[in-house]
């Protein structure tokens, strides 16, 4: 059952006196517990597409439907809801605040959602658990590594048990072997049921990857499955994780 279903979308910026087709109709299904990696040159959309998953941006023409519910002309306010409970994020740079602890890192997704501080506390070390920084949960970004703190960043993208993690470039700023830990980490979560999707630029890191889509020029132009690379490295996450109602 797909997730995910766009149809027909474009997105036009107009700069001045110039419109910038940045999609020009793109097509897309995402199934659920799929694992899919996005490449593409600078330019070629893919960033762009990635800001429509995420409800932070709408299209100027086409639909969107996530989970069922069509996304796509829905106000702010229910955008931003559809952000807080559904979706994970997860980026380059970690954008983890400097003078928190991980486990207040990972809390903060909740504090929009209601959640009471001791409910918060406890999800915030379960999803630190899941994540195998159970005994990092004091630490600030400044006490872990590059990939400790990536992890902590996944944790924060878990907390609210969302359905969908979209990373951004989530190995950009990491070495091969720490790289190749995230991605492991990535591939438990696909194998828990959470779909994930990732841009990147780097071809190593899409062979780790159940499903590769090839942008330019604003449009897809290869769509591919591949029988995925097992990334080393640990990958504590649980098979089932508790989904998003």
């Amino acid at each position: 059952m797909a997730l995910i279903e766009i149809q027909n979308v474009t997105r036009v910026y107009s700069m001045g006196d110039v419109d910038v087709h940045a999609l020009r109709g793109v097509t897309l299904s995402i199934e659920k517990g799929d694992l899919v990696a996005i490449m593409g040159a600078s330019g070629s959309g893919k960033s762009t597409l990635m800001n429509l998953l995420g409800c932070l941006d709408r299209p100027t023409s086409g639909s969107y439907t996530l989970d069922g519910r069509e996304v796509s002309r829905l106000s702010r306010a229910e955008l931003a809801h559809v952000r807080n409970r559904t979706i994970g994020f997860v980026f380059q740079n970690f954008n983890l605040l400097a003078r928190t602890s991980a486990a207040e890192n990972v809390e903060l997704p909740l504090l929009y959602s209601g959640v009471s501080t001791r409910e918060r506390h406890a999800r915030a070390l379960e999803a630190l658990g899941r994540v195998g920084l159970a005994d990092r949960v004091d630490h600030l970004p400044s006490q872990l590594s590059g990939g400790q703190q990536q992890r902590v960043a996944i944790a924060r993208a878990l907390v609210n048990r969302p359905s969908l993690i979209l990373a951004d470039e989530p190995t950009g700023a990491l070495d091969t072997k720490t790289s190749a830990e995230v991605m492991a980490l990535l591939q438990g979560l696909e194998e828990s049921g959470i779909t994930v999707v990732l841009v990147t630029h780097e071809p190593d890191i899409a062979t780790y990857a159940r499903r590769v889509v090839t942008m330019r020029d604003g449009l897809v132009i290869s769509d591919t499955r591949q029988e995925p690379a097992r990334a080393l490295g640990p990958a504590p996450v649980p098979r089932h994780v508790e989904r998003a109602g």
